[in-house]
């Protein structure tokens, strides 16, 4: 079964991702992958390079610059809303920690 997702709004994805690093895939040699990062540092989500390379519009593939701001356009469109919901969950949890009594009297 097929499931569609749920993207982000573009203006969304530019206010919460930090930076889009590629990376080597753990688990299987010779992969790339594209792991997104939100402003402080944290994953939020990542991608198959080569996918994101093949939807990307690539005029120049000698362009080193052009390709990644490319592939950046691509990811910064696709950004799903679980992420966003993950992020929003995890700031949430991190305030109610920082509220909460610290038992030191």
């Amino acid at each position: 079964m097929s499931e569609e997702a749920d993207f982000i709004p573009y203006e969304v994805a530019m206010q919460i991702v930090g930076n889009i690093v590629e990376e080597e895939h753990l688990e299987e040699t010779n992969r790339r992958i594209l792991n997104v990062y939100d402003k402080e540092g944290r994953e939020l989500c990542w991608y198959d390079a080569e996918e994101i390379m093949a939807e990307a519009h690539i005029t120049n593939p000698k362009d080193v610059e052009g390709v990644k701001l490319a592939c950046v356009e691509v990811v910064m469109h696709q950004i799903p809303k679980w992420a966003l919901e993950d992020l929003l969950k995890r700031k949430k949890e991190e305030k109610n920690k920082e509220n909460e009594p610290s038992g030191i009297a």
